[in-house]
């Protein structure tokens, strides 16, 4: 038997005025009662006093982690300008997008409706994303193939040899920065050949550690 998709729900308005709170409840509960006829109970519902062209928004982000943790799940809004509006609203549909969310709308009584303008960018968004990854692996390739050529040995420096749990280090191994950026690796290139090995690190991070390593050098 196949397990149902969870349900949740997004009410929004666009400012904090006591006058707004009828307008929240109305949309819970109609979204309540939408939901119960597309014969989904719902699980959680996210609300929202905020601009819908801003998306940093306590319960937009909390629907959006909440959507990660739980692919496949359905979300019930009152209309998509509820999740957004202007660029914004694209980019949400994006995120919703990659964490297989379908999405009721009251407004089409049913499934979404994409105009044909937002159909072509979300499909753009995605495949500009694809690339995004595949230029991300290329550079790490790279770094990593540049890093052998000039005698560095990845396999004496695997972060989680011997350990069975596959933990990883916390700590940033300032001698690795030193020697692929002797190399001439640049710190793009270092930050993704750590990260092959394990190591959580942004290029800032590294960049930082460098510069520390050769100013404790020099004093």
């Amino acid at each position: 038997m196949t397990k149902k998709s969870l349900a949740v729900a997004y009410c929004r308005v666009s400012t904090e005025k006591e006058t707004q709170d009828r307008s929240l409840e109305r949309q819970q509960e109609e979204l309540e009662h939408f939901a119960a006829e597309q014969g989904y109970a719902l699980e959680e519902v996210f609300f929202d006093r905020h601009s819908g062209f801003d998306v940093d928004r306590e319960g937009l982000l909390n629907m959006l982690d909440f959507l990660k943790q739980h692919k496949g799940s359905v979300l019930f809004i009152q209309d998509e300008t509820r999740i957004g509006r202007g660029n914004g609203r694209i980019a949400v549909l994006h995120l919703l997008q990659k964490t297989e969310t379908s999405i009721y709308t009251l407004n089409n009584t049913g499934i979404i409706k994409f105009s044909d303008m937002d159909s072509m960018l979300l499909e753009i968004l995605a495949i500009v994303e694809e690339y995004q990854r595949k230029i991300h692996n290329a550079k790490i390739k790279r770094g990593m193939k540049r890093a052998v050529e000039n005698g560095y040995r990845p396999e004496n420096n695997i972060v989680n040899r011997g350990n069975p749990e596959g933990r990883e280090r916390i700590d940033i191994p300032i001698e690795q920065i030193v020697t692929l950026r002797q190399k001439g690796l640049t710190y793009e290139e270092i930050t993704a050949t750590l990260c092959t090995l394990g190591f959580k690190v942004s290029k800032a991070t590294v960049h930082r550690r460098f510069v520390e390593y050769v100013e404790n050098q020099q004093s």
